[in-house]
């Protein structure tokens, strides 16, 4: 498990880096979190230990995320996410071999990008996910764009002759494990997500999964900013 590290910090926000394995926020005592790590921080800097948590990254995906260091800037962070002026990327690799659906559709402006729109409900009790329908009233519109930007042969597989296809994904809304779900919905179960259907060395694997890229206005200032993992 790595560290988490500090990317950019201001008065009003904190851009981090979330390594795979730890919470963003946990009420498990005596484990690490995203925001304990932030308290602390703030708190060796003779700062209020404040940490306006926005967004979230599941337990086992890495990547970049920004908190908030004030009321004021945690609100105007939310309401973008709210509103969905906020960008976020991923990148994800599969061993999958791919179906066709009906609810994959080529961007009108880049045929490139594909965009699925399903709809998921939430199991509090198994902390699953599933696709449902519209007419189920629990469950929530799941938007995202993907592309693949590589297909090639798998060496680090247990399996013989396997394939990894990795992905770049714009995610349009944040459902409960969404881009896992809607991406092994399509047959591409993400290595090392053995939840939502990957088998063979996928057990002992890391979720390849990662938040690379999130673009944001500025809570202050209002300027564009952007943030991306190398």
């Amino acid at each position: 498990m790595g560290k988490p590290d500090i990317i950019y910090e201001d008065n009003d926000i904190i851009v981090c880096y979330k390594p795979a394995g730890i919470a963003t926020q946990t009420r498990r005592i005596g484990q690490q979190d995203m925001e304990s790590f932030i308290r602390n921080y703030r708190a060796a800097k003779n700062e209020p230990p404040y940490v306006g948590i926005v967004h979230r990254l599941d337990q086992p995906v890495e990547g970049v995320m920004v908190f908030a260091k004030n009321q004021k800037a945690a609100a105007s962070l939310s309401r973008q996410i709210k509103e969905h002026t906020t960008e976020k990327y991923y990148r994800a690799a599969s061993r999958g071999q791919g179906v066709s659906g009906t609810d994959k559709e080529e961007d009108n402006h880049d045929p490139a990008w594909h965009t699925l729109t399903d709809y998921i409900s939430f199991d509090k009790r198994t902390n699953t996910s599933q696709i449902t329908s519209e007419k189920d009233r629990l469950a929530k519109k799941a938007v995202l764009q993907y592309r693949v930007i590589s297909v090639t042969p798998d060496r680090d597989s247990l399996q013989n002759e396997c394939i990894k296809t990795e992905f770049d994904i714009r995610l349009l809304t944040g459902r409960h494990h969404q881009i896992r779900l809607q991406l092994a919905n399509i047959g591409y179960p993400l290595i090392g997500d053995t939840k939502y259907g990957c088998t063979g060395g996928c057990v002992r694997e890391q979720l390849a999964l990662c938040s690379y890229k999130i673009v944001f206005d500025h809570p202050a200032t209002g300027e564009r900013m952007t943030f991306e993992l190398p």
